[in-house]
């Protein structure tokens, strides 16, 4: 009787919950059915002005058949919108579904479900649009500028996608994706296995093969793990890439196989067993297994691959093209229009490798035209850096047809790697709060002369602030040995994982160089002076971090149990024995490189320590020159290398020659100075002989 009962209020609680509509939805028994929530923005939005629009995006993977796209939307406008007359509209991908009277008295809740035929495979376009007024009848020619317009998008907003995925990974490519979609990623779905006690062609094969995989990872939060293939974990994963030589291969991956001949030859292949899905990388050369993961690291040729399997041999092509950094970079190739009034702003994604900065004289030429309509006295652009304004200029009657902006970047904003430039302009109608607006005025052209002529330069000061400088170089691992300890447990394995999924993300390039030494297979000192270095282990662990133990910013005790106190950071015993730390310092072989320390008092906290350089989200906790990092979440970062002191004449030779139209108009002086010098010699000498004869 009390199982029946209990059965009983089962039955009537799921009743409950499916007539109380609840937000979430189940998987059906079959497994066919999944949900998948999208947060819409990571922080709070405000649309400010009378109009004004704002882009987010939602990701849609390819292998998802969609069967509903819902919208939870928190919003709160201002209290003075007039909420008769005021609007906001939603758009996906440039098409108008939605529209809604915004309520001003309080935090606001809306759900909208988003048509079925607006929606595409991958990036989908949510626009949002508001029409704010605050004006009263009597006065409905308050200018623009006093009334106070706003709607605020709160961050927990966030997008449903409900789903069923279709079948199991037929090709390489289908895999590919799968294995880095964002249902796979946030579930913890996926990993790279090696076997147990590496071969170091096989950790290097890896390290190329995550490198591509990292690229392709569309999350700032989530990295994909590198674990042992004798791991309980990844009983977990439905998602596997397996990279081994096929002597270290298990005997259930061989059979997936069957016979295969690689022993001159690598082989890339898809298997499937139920829904779990693996990619296995094998051969019984070395030099082909990494061939193949340099392969999986060119994700514009391994994308390409529709068929279930792929062999490379010594004639198989797998290098990306060669990374150029272009000096004159074009912002748009067709032009950019702009309408509406008010505000409006048209961004520039720039690419650049992630050790490069913007050096001096490097400018930005907006070439634009605009409505010849505006309020004159109001109208202005204004551009922008990574968000930063850079300079502005008012808009003219007399330059409405042809218009130029110019400005130098300024120095002071240290930008590096990848960015954004972004054209603002406040387009301004005189007696606007008396008119009727309308979408398509007034407007502004960006031209396709718009131009950005950029000077970089390598920063190569060992900082964290210039991570991952040294280790990659103009988008390419820059020469890297990893030095491991003896014996890898999966902590280490996690570690070495870490810190190349991140530098893999930015490694753009694929023929870089990364080697592995564990403490008895070390080269000579000869041999490491041409690497990074960076070292993974404990004192106990790894022999050659012990012997240059006095040369790191957080030392060992002599018993190699506890890390101790310094002139930065006062270290209780016990605490000591249950932190990480990270050291960039100068390589101990050779001044001009250098070498990264990943360190704990054991494996575990060498991970939590790997943890800060994984991904683009935890990688701003670090900063300086030496952090330490506990289970509790507390993060320090301390600089122990002085501030260098550059002398102003290093300084101006420095920024000389970075500058090749100075140094070009030196060399024509100098050329003009040797000439002017021989004529007068002959002059001298013609005079001479005159005087002679004479």
């Amino acid at each position: 009787m009390k199982t029946k009962s209990t059965i009983s209020c089962i039955i009537c609680l799921l009743l409950t919950v499916i007539a109380c509509g609840q937000a979430f939805a189940l998987p059906k028994q079959d497994g066919d059915a999944f949900t998948f929530t999208e947060r819409l923005t990571s922080t709070n939005i405000s649309l400010s002005g009378v109009t004004a629009s704002r882009s987010l995006f939602i990701r849609l993977e390819d292998y998802w058949n969609v069967s509903e796209v819902k919208l939870y939307l928190a919003y709160q406008a201002t209290q003075l919108a007039r909420t008769e007359e005021s609007s906001v509209t939603l758009k996906m991908n440039g098409t108008k579904f939605y529209s809604f009277r915004p309520i001003g008295d309080k935090k606001q809740y809306l759900t909208v479900s988003v048509p079925k035929e607006l929606l595409v495979s991958g990036s989908n376009t949510l626009s949002i649009e508001g029409y704010i007024l605050t004006n009263l009848p009597e006065r409905v020619c308050v200018p623009t500028e006093k009334r106070d317009n706003w709607l605020e998008l709160y961050k927990t907003s966030y997008a449903e996608i409900n789903y069923a995925k279709q079948d199991t990974a037929k090709s390489i490519r289908d895999f590919n994706r799968r294995f880095v979609g964002l249902d796979t990623l946030k579930d913890e779905q996926n990993a790279l296995a090696v076997p147990n006690g590496s071969d170091a062609s096989e950790l290097e094969a890896a390290v190329y093969a995550l490198s591509g995989l990292a690229k392709i990872n569309r999350t700032d939060d989530t990295a994909i793990p590198l674990l042992p293939l004798d791991d309980e974990a990844l009983k977990q994963r439905d998602k596997l890439v397996i990279v081994a030589l096929y002597k270290n291969l298990p005997e259930k991956w061989k059979q997936q196989l069957g016979q295969v001949d690689v022993q001159t030859k690598a082989l890339i292949r898809v298997v499937n067993e139920g829904s779990d899905s693996a990619l296995i990388v094998t051969s019984e050369d070395p030099l082909m297994l990494k061939k193949a993961g340099r392969l999986i690291g060119n994700q514009m040729l391994f994308d390409q691959l529709d068929g279930p399997e792929k062999w490379v041999d010594a004639s198989t092509e797998v290098d990306t093209p060669e990374m150029n950094v272009s000096r004159d970079v074009t912002l748009t190739e067709t032009g950019d229009k702009l309408t509406g009034m008010m505000h409006q702003e048209k961004s520039y994604f720039v690419t650049l490798p992630a050790n490069r900065f913007i050096a001096d004289s490097s400018k930005i030429s907006l070439d634009f035209r605009y409505s010849g309509n505006l309020d004159f006295d109001r109208s202005l652009v204004t551009i922008l850096v990574n968000d930063t304004p850079i300079g502005s200029k008012k808009l003219t009657k007399e330059m409405a047809n042809q218009d130029r902006l110019t400005l130098t970047i300024p120095k002071n904003l240290e930008v590096s790697g990848n960015f954004t430039v972004t054209a603002a302009f406040d387009l301004e109608l005189k007696s606007a709060g008396c008119i009727e607006l309308q979408d398509q005025m007034p407007w502004a052209f960006i031209t396709k002369d718009s131009l950005l002529q950029l000077n970089t330069k390598d920063r190569t000061d060992l900082l964290f602030n210039n991570y991952p400088n040294p280790f990659l170089r103009d988008a390419s691992f820059n020469k890297i040995a990893v030095l491991l300890p003896e014996k890898m447990d999966a902590y280490d394995y996690q570690t070495v994982g870490n810190l190349f999924h991140l530098l893999g993300k930015y490694a753009e390039a694929n023929t870089g160089e990364v080697v592995f030494y564990k403490s008895k297979e070390l080269p000579d000192e000869s041999k490491l002076q041409q690497y990074n270095l960076i070292s993974i282990g404990s004192y106990q662990d790894n022999p050659w971090l012990q012997k240059h133990n006095d040369q790191l910013f957080f030392r060992y005790s002599p018993d190699g149990t506890r890390i101790m106190s310094n002139e930065k950071m006062s270290i209780e015993e016990n605490y000591g024995k249950r932190i990480g730390t990270l050291q960039l310092m100068e390589s101990p072989y050779n001044r001009g490189y250098g070498w990264l320390a990943v360190t704990g008092p054991t494996s575990k906290y060498d991970d939590l320590a790997s943890n800060l350089l994984a991904t683009d989200s935890s990688k701003w906790k670090v900063y300086g020159d030496g952090v330490v990092t506990d289970p509790d979440g507390n993060t320090k970062a301390f600089r122990f290398k002085k501030q260098a002191e550059t002398q102003q004449g290093n300084s101006l030779v420095g920024q000389i020659s970075e500058r090749k139209d100075v140094l070009g108009f030196i060399a024509a002086l100098g050329l003009t100075a040797v000439l002017v010098i021989v004529s007068l010699i002959l002059l001298l000498r013609k005079y001479r002989k005159r005087e002679g004869g004479k």
